[in-house]
């Protein structure tokens, strides 16, 4: 019995990733923590965001403090926000708390928004 020929992925074009990026801060900025009125793309709470040719998406996130009372339901906001964008197979997102959080992590923008200038 042959054996399936392996599946070819064609590697994802420079304009193709640049667009799932642009969808993908788009859609991490819909996600907000209920206690700052930032969304978490601004809170810098996004730590990285791999993107396989096959379009599987696995992000590393934190929290602003590991006993955040929606650290349950977080990655699930974040995971189904980016199932929205079309074309994307999956979306994996691990919480991480090393390197641990602290306000320099947001852009200017949070910062501006918190009146943190």
């Amino acid at each position: 019995m042959d054996a399936a020929p392996p599946s070819e992925t064609t590697p994802l074009s420079q304009h193709e990733l640049d667009v799932i990026t642009d969808q993908l801060i788009d859609k991490l900025k819909t996600v907000f923590d209920p206690e700052i009125p930032v969304d978490i793309y601004e809170l810098g709470l996004i730590y990285k965001v791999d993107v396989s040719d096959d379009k599987d998406v696995v992000i590393e996130m934190t929290l602003t403090a590991p006993g955040c009372p929606v650290a349950g339901e977080m990655p699930g906001w974040v995971q189904d926000a980016v199932m929205e964008i079309p074309g994307i197979k999956s979306c994996n997102v691990d919480l991480v708390f090393d390197p641990p959080w602290d306000p320099s992590r947001m852009s200017d923008e949070a910062k501006l928004q918190l009146n943190m200038f």
